[in-house]
């Protein structure tokens, strides 16, 4: 048995805009064109994929396993698709970002870009998001990755809004401690700026324990039971916990992670790695 990608795109369109009507404009076909591919796409698998109403189509049991197949294979085609049919690109390419989120997304992200370009080298910087700014205005990168308290700036664009959230050790108590012991980035850190800004407005008595411009150092010190910390919710490593309101602290506001773009650099290498780093997120025509 083969499942088309055609039929597969438009099975994931319907599942994305919950009706026909919407997934037929998104796949460029006509809404009885887009019943048929399903109808077709159902006698393929020999199960029903969706369950119809009048206005809404929500996905069966079976529709949501093949949901998740469905979007791994239109990936998989799409970067053959890319690898093949664009032009073979060598040279460089110098992107920064903060050492916590490199973690986090960066080995994906390079994993696909590799793939789709294997000629092209990348140059990875990880500092804070204020130095990384810095280098943007002089030049030095071609793209940015960086935490803003605000969602938009000259030449970004936005990726993801991040909850800032309080972690402590998964195995040790510090955060019942008085007064609290902090581990926090240098000053020029927002998340630093609003952890002690909401300590006070709270009258929570306070001492920052160590400092460091890395996550690691942070990461280790909280780890380790010493102090407790302040970061983005999707980047807690296994050996840390979130801290609950009903645990005594006070909430942060929301972080946005921008991509910047040096406007300097307008070539084919900038624009490949710019659109994965979009696509990973979501980001696609925000």
């Amino acid at each position: 048995m083969n499942l088309p990608t055609d039929l597969l795109r438009t099975f994931v369109a319907i599942a994305d805009t919950g009706n026909f009507s919407q997934a037929a404009e998104l796949v460029h076909r006509t809404q009885s064109a887009v019943s048929m591919q399903i109808k077709r796409l159902e006698e393929l698998v020999e199960k029903p994929l969706l369950k119809r109403d009048s206005r809404h189509s929500s996905l069966t049991s079976d529709g949501l396993t093949l949901l998740d197949y469905a979007r791994r294979i239109l990936k998989l085609n799409e970067e053959a698709v890319s690898l093949l049919t664009r032009p073979e690109l060598s040279g460089w390419v110098r992107i920064g970002l903060p050492d916590d989120y490199a973690t986090r997304f960066l080995p994906e992200i390079l994993a696909g870009f590799s793939r789709t370009h294997p000629r092209v080298q990348v140059e990875v910087i990880c500092e804070p998001s204020t130095q990384l700014r810095q280098r943007m205005k002089r030049q030095e990168l071609d793209l940015a990755m960086t935490t803003s308290a605000v969602p938009d700036e000259e030449n970004t664009l936005l990726l993801s809004q991040e909850a800032v959230v309080w972690a402590t050790s998964e195995q040790h108590r510090p955060h019942e401690e008085t007064p609290l012991p902090l581990a926090l980035f240098p000053n020029d850190c927002i998340y630093r700026t609003w952890a002690i800004e909401a300590l006070e407005n709270a009258e929570i008595a306070y001492r920052v324990a160590y400092s460091s411009p890395s996550n690691m150092g942070l990461q280790s010190a909280v780890i380790a039971g010493l102090a407790v910390t302040a970061t983005s919710l999707s980047i807690i490593p296994p050996g840390m916990r979130q801290l609950l309101p009903e645990e005594g602290v006070p909430l942060l506001p929301s972080v946005y992670f921008l991509l910047h773009r040096n406007p300097a650099t307008d070539n084919c290498i900038v624009d490949s790695l710019a659109e994965h780093i979009a696509k990973a997120f979501g980001a696609v025509g925000q």
